[in-house]
């Protein structure tokens, strides 16, 4: 099954606040003032009584409060953008299209129709502001689903820029692993929506290349909870905080106590000094390992497995190994020089240690087998430039910038839904503001 053969997600998951979106808790005022003049002018039976835009047509007798629209919402962002946030949209319509009739909610969902893409859809856009992609296509009376405007658009919006986000950073890092660390830099309730734009940008990136090279890394359970995922974590300063400063019991603790599945990462620059403290972190895990392999306890030896490094060097320090160069991209946080010193200092390492010679060919292979994931003020631009200059780098994470619009396209992710058909006398009319029009999608279903 491809990529692209989505299964839509159960309301369920989303826990929408169907009372108060109906109620318009969430809307713009504008939208509502506006449906309580078309509901009040259905209750009166208005007649259409201005000047129409639509010079050819009798429109003396439409029934303005009961106007039926085309809406199309729309995202521009160049090149284009993965499409996220639409199985929650599609569950605000079918669960809050209505209104309100003397107290009683009144609903008409099936009175709609509705097209949709697909979540995970990229959509391309080249700047042409009358070519874009509807991602939805909404047919209805307008007093009952104008107050979903807003709802709506925010619902797509930033799980779409996440998304597109993420597949830029894989783009740019080649497919290497990404570990997913914005929770901090959003509101808790949105870790699940930003869990699942990360999947999905995983996922599309591996479908697009047709391999499934990268890896879905979250750092909360909560940003798994739409697709079953678990967060994964390793250590923090705060950890190493709580072992006085000492990094290497902080990660023996770590092995010893928690099971094969949270990966061992160390963090290495506690001290501001990533290759002593890699390096001291490197042996104590190795000979850990060995005794317990000669034991026979392979199991448990696994546990001091030494997957990766980590150094998160402020962008404001420099870190003990760095020579001074007088730029502060040059000298100041991770930066290309550091990892690769420490990549030929854990390549090395083995070399040093008092081994028996049977023991070498082992520790050889222990030392060549740890990755380096950096983290620190990573965004697409600098990513780019760790892999044009071939920095070896293994695992990048990545936090705030995910969550930022594209300012360097010029465009974001922000959302427009435009009425642009009228219904008339059973037939669709194109109406729209200057500079808008209707536009086609082959990649939208219908719905309903």
């Amino acid at each position: 099954m491809s990529f692209f053969d989505h299964k839509r997600l159960p309301a369920s998951l989303f826990q929408i606040d169907e009372e108060r979106i109906k109620k318009g808790w969430y809307s713009d005022v504008y939208f509502l003032n506006q449906i309580k003049i078309l509901q009040r002018l259905a209750e009166e039976g208005y007649r259409f009584n201005g000047q129409s835009d639509l010079k050819d047509i009798d429109c003396s007798n439409v029934d303005t409060g009961n106007i039926e629209v085309e809406m199309q919402i729309f995202t521009r962002r160049q090149p284009g953008s993965l499409i996220a946030g639409v199985d929650e949209s599609l569950r605000v319509l079918e669960s809050c299209t209505g209104y309100y009739d003397n107290g009683k909610w009144i609903d008409t969902y099936d009175h709609l129709e509705v097209w949709a893409v697909e979540d995970g859809v990229w959509l391309p856009y080249d700047g042409n502001p009358l070519d874009v992609k509807p991602v939805m296509r909404i047919r209805g009376r307008y007093r009952e689903i104008g107050h979903l405007e807003t709802v709506i658009l925010g619902a797509l919006a930033e799980p779409t820029r996440i998304a597109t986000n993420v597949l830029n950073v894989l783009e740019a890092c080649n497919g290497k692993d990404v570990l997913f660390f914005p929770a901090r830099f959003m509101h808790y309730k949105m870790q699940a929506v930003g869990g699942y734009a990360f999947s999905l940008a995983v996922q599309a990136y591996n479908y697009r290349h047709g391999r499934k090279s990268s890896q879905i890394f979250v750092s909360t359970d909560a940003q798994g909870e739409f697709w079953g995922g678990r967060g994964g974590g390793t250590i923090s300063h705060a950890s190493i905080c709580c072992f006085l400063g000492d990094s290497v019991e902080t990660m023996l603790q770590f092995a010893r106590i928690l099971p094969l599945e949270y990966p061992r990462i160390a963090l290495v620059d506690f001290h501001n000094d990533v290759i002593n403290e890699s390096l001291a972190v490197l042996k104590a895990m190795f000979y850990q390992y060995l005794e317990l392999k000669k034991q026979g306890d392979h199991n448990e030896a696994e546990k001091y497995r030494l997957m990766a490094v980590r150094p998160d060097t402020s962008g404001n320090m420099r870190d003990k190994s760095i020579s001074p160069l007088g730029a502060k991209e040059l000298d100041l946080g991770v930066n290309p020089r550091m990892v690769y010193q420490l990549r030929e200092a854990l390549d090395a390492a083995y070399l040093t240690w008092d081994l028996p010679a049977k023991d070498l060919e082992e520790a050889k292979r222990y030392c060549r087998s740890v990755k380096i994931s950096v983290t620190g003020g990573f965004d697409v631009e600098k990513i780019r430039l760790f892999e044009e200059l071939k920095v070896p780098v293994d695992i990048y994470g990545v936090g705030s910038s995910l969550l930022n619009n594209c300012t360097k396209c010029g465009m974001n992710n922000d959302y427009t839904a435009d009425i642009v058909k009228v219904k008339i006398d059973n037939q669709w009319y194109p109406l729209a503001k200057a500079g808008r029009r209707s536009s086609e999608n082959p990649l939208m279903e219908r719905i309903r």
